[in-house]
């Protein structure tokens, strides 16, 4: 393995689908083709050239333009993609953003594509492919992999495809068969052979069924007694184990043994065969290829990076009119102390500016991983472009705040004054953006990567020698001192301005210049030279992180992926204790709907649409390449009736739109025209009615990721359910469906969240179902359950879906490449073509016999061929390649046919109520109470919180390793209280406390509630819950979490700084901190709730944030603040929670202290005058303080309900 480069000999698909949702397909494809080169692709040239010659063939210009091309990495990119994007059926979807769950992009079907096609259009001759056919209809699987066959035996290349549920024409394609089962190879070797081997071991296959399901059946303990065949022999279960002895005494198998001993002769292969560069381009090819990713990125993101400058521009304005010149004086040090507030706060501003940058990194980490580890590029070649492009950035953002604040607060007039703060600023700014990439690279997770930045940011606050003094840093902390960026940043600024002309005369009773004397009394440095010092470190703090950055990226794996895998034997121990092998009751055929779940009481209910249209804007994207429509019709006309009892199947190529029929029935949509008559057993379709009687199962399996199996499906069902069920009933109801999905090995299992951890893609899809199955609906909607899952699985569902539909319900399934055995279970099927027209309605009929005369009844349309999957034919001839091959419309062809005469009669039928029969009514709009909604919701909270150590044990880590970094900081300053500096310093660590821990309280809850409002849309759509029980929940839920933090924080950090050990003034301590960081908390959540993703709330906390520090009293005091500002530091919550720390804790001291001009003063009347602070008024604090929580937690709630950003 060390003789070549294995990552990029071979290829590897992943199954994740793990896309930048902001690029489109095409420019997905073309970065990928454009970074791994063209590999050995000139030698094919070159051996082509020759024989031409030798042959005396004269090339077809255009094709050895293109050979040429694609050979020599001209135009490689662009024609490679081209051709693979035409192959995987994508250029439909070419040119539109790929996008996540919140971003509208690709359909699931062609992300799956996409993540094929990215590793195709590279030089690899080796092909390791994971499920790559999960949500592609069977004509497309076979058409990709059928490519994939003439690739590997023209090219000599290699693939190895792990398929789900491959139908027998795309099984038919592959030359060797791997039969694996519990980590044991059951077979493996030549196609033909494979049923010969099974029979051996006494197991035939059965006409009709597909040699790929048989594979994957026969080896499960639950499935395999229906295919045993020797009956002069007792069933036995063979274990996967037996398989693979067996295996090796088959022929194949002493083949395959005798091929491997030998060794390979080195000799006869190529030297192209193995790659031994480590990367397909040359370095600056590599940085080229990313910085104009990265820059494009950019571009899409405009927004993001408008609003930050925007966000500045209005701090900018508000910091200058706080700080304006008139205000402004240069009497006294006092005056000074103001000065350095105004920069210490623009330093803050800038660098807390950057923070946002945590979340985006943050995102693509997980794409950036799958990149590296298929060395499409160096971590550094990732890394720069962000580090180059982000510096016009920060001159941009430093030139708003500098040019706009620094002649209206009154800094120094002199022009190199002027460049020489806005030199320190760009450095700072450019510094923090790389402590923060490094820190989002170090931490990994949003959660954990904000706890770090606040964690940094809480230490280098304290100790630049601002918020503490460096007189008074204790020794311990000198260290940090000295390393801190921030100190030489800020010493650079306050050295810049107080050593200029206008700090240069002499106070009365003073021997030296004013500038050096405020210098002094903060215990800045008085030399000249520390400008330089300051500019210096910066500059090698960027190149420092920025190179940790590299390294973090180069040598840190992705968070683990934990996933609950369950062997066969292992199931088969947990649901039948020590089952014998020999026992009949694992067969197929006991699979049935146990009694007790049909007689749950629900009412059967057809649905019915005539002529439902669904349209869209146009696209930007379409207009720019010339489309003049103002709307794109995405479904156009389609008309059906659904009933109980009937299983129909939506089928249609992808992109065709069946997800988008069954979002337009189940009131789905949040965009977009509908149009067309819907109705319900013969009434008007009423949304608000509708989820009360039908459950709809998504492509995505969106769930809570913190709760268990059972958790999920307990919560659905007693939010769904009706209250007159029984709780054991609802229990006994929920343990069936368990059991019929096959979950109750899983049912302690956390769900997880996709592709990182928990749940395997098909133990979620499960799960989907499950929950709404618990749910008794009358109308099931199923988009794609069997996607994702292997035969057997598939195979368990739809027994599932058909025992449903059996008990009188109406069931709806939109399916991809489903066996002969899955579509046959299907009573009826809506077909439907490209643009969202229909093609074919009506019943299968047996043996598929109806949908077969149908086609084949229409002209030039080919006869399906013995034994073929009648699903995979239909496609097949139904293309549009086959319309212009036979000139006709299949949607006119079906307009005119019997099938849609028929099919509009029924939907006239079923479109009229039933003779007594009564419209839908409920008396409440959910199936439970208010009440019962608010205790479920807080009920799934506690046990979401309880699972999430991610959020609450860092957290509160975070929050207790500050309390004792503050505390060793500010050791024992809080009764030492001599001088108005040391005022100064205790109320310091209050105010950092109060800053530092109640930001990070906003930030660190702001991903788990983004994950969580995903999962609120869902459950809110399916009608299980109103706004407000989730808003509470959410909101009580935090209470005693924050209670925990704020007694450790208060005990750790009040008895460490040495405040006055009184009952009354520790409960005040303790209730100031409790409420601050509940309204931070209850802050963060808002913020989530009324912006569309997690990288602008984290924008606009940081904006508000930034609001809040300047008038929090401390920077500039209340007095100070000009009196057009005066009002908002009333409305300021941070300024009353200082206010009560430092009232209630020296508000009552009648010890002097000594001020600045050498006066003398009590500490009482200190506080009262210079900051504005009563004793007197605490009550009234107290009770401002807890209206906070209480007024964000109502903001929160109204966000929630009135704000909808899934757009779909």
């Amino acid at each position: 393995m060390n003789e070549f480069v294995p990552q990029r000999t071979a290829a590897y698909v992943n199954q994740n689908d793990l896309h930048i949702a902001e690029l489109t397909a095409r420019e997905t494809l073309a970065f990928s083709a454009r970074v791994q080169g063209v590999g050995t692709r000139y030698d094919l040239l070159a051996e082509l050239s020759r024989r031409e010659k030798e042959a005396n063939i004269k090339p077809d210009p255009d094709i050895d333009i293109y050979m040429k091309a694609v050979t020599t990495g001209v135009q490689k990119a662009n024609l490679i993609t081209d051709y693979v994007l035409r192959i995987l059926g994508l250029e439909v979807c070419a040119d539109t953003i790929v996008g996540n769950a919140m971003l509208r992009g690709i359909s699931g079907g062609q992300k799956k594509r996409l993540t094929t096609g990215e590793m195709l259009v590279g030089p690899v001759k080796a092909l390791f492919m994971d499920e790559i056919s999960t949500g592609l209809d069977s004509s497309t699987t076979f058409q990709i992999v059928n490519s994939l066959k003439q690739y590997v035996h023209i090219l000599k290349g290699t693939a190895v495809i792990s398929l789900l549920q491959p139908a027998p024409e795309t099984y038919n394609l592959f030359d060797d068969i791997i039969v694996l089962s519990d980590s044991h190879i059951g077979y493996q070797g030549p196609r033909e052979y494979v049923l010969e081997f099974f029979e051996s071991m006494g197991f035939k296959c059965p006409e009709r069924k597909g040699v790929a399901d048989f594979l994957q059946e026969v080896t499960s303990w639950k499935d395999q007694e229906q295919y045993w065949a020797d009956k002069d022999q007792p069933y036995r279960f063979v274990t996967s184990k037996e398989f693979s002895e067996a295996h090796r005494s088959f022929h194949v198998g002493r083949s395959l043994g005798e091929e491997l001993a030998t060794e390979f002769d080195k000799s006869k292969s190529h030297p192209a065969a193995l790659t031994t560069k480590r990367y397909g381009v040359g370095k600056w090819e590599l940085l080229k290829a990313c910085l104009s990713r990265e820059y494009l990125l950019m571009k899409r993101n405009s927004f993001y990076y408008t609003f930050k400058l925007s966000k500045l521009a209005v701090m900018a304005f508000i910091t200058m009119t706080i700080f304006l010149r008139t205000e402004m004086h240069r009497d006294s040090v006092t005056d000074g102390g103001i000065y350095v507030g105004a920069m210490f706060y623009g330093i803050v501003t800038v660098m807390f500016n950057g923070l946002a940058e945590i979340s985006v990194i943050v995102s693509r980490l997980p794409v950036f991983y799958k990149q590296r580890d298929n060395i499409f590029f160096p971590s550094w070649a990732y890394a720069l472009p962000e580090w180059i492009l982000k510096i016009p950035m920060s001159f941009a953002e430093v030139g708003v705040w500098v040019f706009l604040t620094y002649y209206v607060i009154g800094f120094d007039p002199y022009i190199e004054r002027f460049f020489r703060q806005y030199l320190v600023l760009v450095l700072l700014n450019q510094m923090t953006s790389a402590l923060f990439r490094f820190i989002a690279a170090l931490g990994r997770e949003p959660t954990v990567a904000t706890t770090l930045a606040w964690l940094t940011l809480a230490i280098l606050y304290s100790i630049s020698g601002f918020v503490l003094s460096k007189d008074k840093i204790k020794k311990w902390w000198l260290w940090g001192f000295w390393i801190s960026p921030m100190m030489y940043g800020q010493n650079a600024m306050v050295n810049n301005e107080f050593l200029g002309k206008r700090w240069r005369h002499i106070l009365p009773d003073s021997t030296e210049p004013l500038g050096v004397e405020v210098l002094k009394s903060w215990g800045f440095f008085t030399q000249s030279h520390w400008y330089w010092i300051g500019v210096g470190a910066l500059i090698g703090y960027t190149l420092l992180f920025n190179f940790g950055y590299i390294l973090a990226l180069m040598y840190l794996s992705p968070p683990g992926k934990h996933q609950a895998v369950i062997s066969e034997e292992a199931q088969s121990n947990d649901q039948n204790g020590v089952r014998k092998f020999g026992s009949a009751s694992g067969s197929t055929s006991s699979h049935t709907l146990p009694a007790r779940g049909i007689v749950l009481p629900f009412q059967p209910h057809s649905i019915t649409f005539d002529e439902v249209t669904y349209d869209v804007d146009m696209p930007q994207e379409m207009r720019k390449r010339g489309v003049v429509e103002d709307k794109l019709v995405i479904l156009k006309g389609v008309s059906g009736a659904f009933r109980p009892g009937v299983l129909t199947a939506l089928m249609g190529i992808t992109g065709a739109g069946k997800t988008t029929l069954l979002d337009v029935l189940a009131g789905r949509k949040t965009g977009g025209y509908v149009g067309g008559n819907i109705t319900i057993s013969g009434y008007q379709k009423k949304q608000e009615t509708f989820p009360r009687i039908s459950g709809y199962c998504e492509q995505n399996d969106i769930h809570s990721p913190h709760v268990t199996v059972y958790e999920s499906l307990l919560y659905s069902a007693w939010l769904r359910l009706s209250p007159d069920i029984n709780t054991e009933t609802k229990r006994m109801f929920i343990e069936e469906v368990m059991e019929l999905v096959e979950l109750k090995p899983l049912r302690h299992a956390l769900v997880g969240l996709p592709g990182v951890n928990g749940l395997s893609t098909e133990q979620r899809k499960r799960l989907t179902i499950a929950v709404e199955l618990v749910a008794n609906p009358s109308i099931i909607f199923m988009d794609e359950p069997t996607s994702g899952l292997d035969a057997r699985a598939a195979a368990i569902v739809m027994r599932t879906v058909r025992n449903t539909v059996d008990t009188g319900r109406t069931v709806v399934c939109t399916i991809h490449q489903p066996s002969i055995d899955i579509f046959e279970s299907f009573d009826e099927l809506l077909l439907m073509k490209q643009g969202g027209q229909q093609i074919y309605v009506g019943p299968l009929g047996q043996y598929s016999s109806n949908l077969i005369s149908y086609f084949e009844g229409i002209q030039g349309v080919n006869k399906i061929k013995d034994g073929y999957n009648p699903a995979t034919w239909m496609l097949e001839v139904t293309t549009s390649a086959k319309e212009i091959e036979l000139g006709i419309d299949f949607a006119d062809v079906y307009k005119n046919s019997e099938h849609y005469r028929r099919n509009k009669a029924l939907v006239k039928e079923l479109s009229s109520p039933a003779p007594g029969s009564v419209d839908l009514y409920f008396p409440s709009q959910y199936s439970t109470s208010f009440i019962t909604q608010c205790i479920a919701c807080l009920w799934k909270q506690h046990w979401s919180y309880w699972h999430n150590s991610q959020y609450t044990t860092v957290s509160f880590l975070y929050s207790t390793t500050v309390a004792i970094l503050f505390g060793s900081m500010f050791w024992n300053l809080g009764s030492k209280i001599e001088k108005q500096k040391d005022l100064f310093n205790a109320m310091g660590s209050m105010y950092a406390s109060v800053l530092l821990i109640g930001i990070q309280n906003a930030y660190a809850v702001q991903p788990s509630i983004s994950v969580e409002r995903i999962v609120f849309y869902r459950e809110r759509a399916a009608g299980m819950y109103s706004a407000l029980p989730y808003a509470l929940a959410q909101v009580l839920i935090e209470l005693p979490y924050v209670l925990v933090k704020a007694v450790v924080c208060s005990i750790i950090s009040y008895a460490m700084i040495g405040f006055e050990w009184t009952v009354t003034k520790f409960f005040w301590y303790l209730f100031f901190l409790y409420f601050t960081f509940l309204y931070f908390t209850y802050y963060g959540m808002i913020s989530v709730a009324v912006t569309p993703n997690l990288h602008i709330s984290s924008m606009v906390s940081s904006g508000f944030n930034s609001l809040w520090n300047i008038f929090s009293g401390f920077i500039v005091p209340r007095p100070r603040i000009p009196v057009w500002w005066r009002w908002y530091s009333w409305a300021n919550p941070i300024s009353w929670s200082l206010y009560g720390l430092v009232a209630s804790q020296y508000g009552d001291i009648k010890q002097s202290i000594e001020s600045t001009d050498g006066s003398s003063t009590t500490v009482e009347d200190f506080v009262r005058s210079y900051f504005g602070f009563r004793h007197d008024f605490l009550w009234v604090v107290a009770a401002v303080i807890v209206a906070f929580p209480v007024v964000f937690a109502l903001m929160f709630a109204i966000s929630v309900k009135m704000l909808n950003f899934q757009r779909r």
